[in-house]
């Protein structure tokens, strides 16, 4: 059985070109769990995969990163078999958050009569939740203001920082066994997001070299931390990844 992350797009809010950051987890090349959905993500989820997404997971409501929900919110109600199937898994502390930004303005539709959850199955988590036979960790991340972002882990596969100053002492737990770790990371770090030297300082050679870099500023900047030496996803990888580890005691 074969598991890859598949990176629809890599860079930060601003960088076009690189499209909005999102992923998707495939096992055997066919997708199990969307992660992130920004304005330009699903017509490459559709593209890539030619249905839209049945399970998303959302690190945290910056617009890049949830922008794309309406657009999904329409394609899944106007079509009856898809309406109403696609999970949408949220750490319990977004959900207002998820409310305020995407599903509480009035009348989702001109004709009215419907309300924004309706076209999704909406899954707040808080540990971690179930999919597919997995179950995937959900961690705090820091990102702005505490209780605003969250990570997310396959245990022995892959940890996905979503976007994140350096976070070592949740790596150091759910980056134990040998885990890809998709990193937010920049050439240039600031107070919301984790740059190069960062990295450097924060982590140990033997994680910085299990480190696969997303979300930076520019296709210049990817290229500049490639030359220095770490692995940097691009639009349309799709990153090789350890089988998942057997879900562990506490899982939910």
């Amino acid at each position: 059985m074969s598991w890859h992350l598949h990176f629809l797009g890599t860079g930060a809010a601003h960088a076009a070109e690189l499209g909005c950051s999102s992923a998707v987890l495939e096992r055997n090349g066919v997708p199990v769990l969307l992660i992130d959905c920004g304005p330009d993500t699903l017509d490459r989820y559709e593209r890539a995969y030619g249905v839209p997404p049945h399970a998303l997971y959302v690190t945290h409501t910056h617009m890049d990163h949830v922008g794309g929900l309406e657009r999904l919110f329409t394609r899944l109600w106007f079509d009856e078999a898809l309406r109403g199937r696609t999970l949408l898994f949220a750490h319990a502390a977004l959900v207002p958050w998820l409310q305020a930004r995407v599903a509480d303005y009035p009348g989702v539709l001109a004709e009215g009569g419907v309300n924004f959850w309706e076209a999704f199955r909406l899954v707040p988590c808080s540990r971690g939740f179930w999919l597919d036979g997995q179950w995937f960790d959900v961690f705090a991340t820091r990102h702005h203001r505490p209780g605003t972002s969250y990570g997310l882990a396959l245990g022995g596969s892959f940890v996905f920082t979503g976007d994140t100053r350096p976070i070592p002492e949740a790596l150091a737990q759910h980056a134990a066994h040998g885990e890809l770790v998709a990193h937010d990371c920049s050439l240039h770090g600031n107070p919301s997001h984790t740059g190069l030297d960062d990295v450097g300082r924060e982590y140990d050679a033997a994680l910085r070299a299990r480190l696969l870099l997303y979300h930076y500023t520019s296709a210049a900047d990817g290229v500049a931390m490639a030359a220095r030496g770490y692995r940097v996803a691009r639009p349309g990888e799709r990153a090789a990844l350890p089988p998942p580890l057997p879900p562990h005691a506490d899982a939910g």
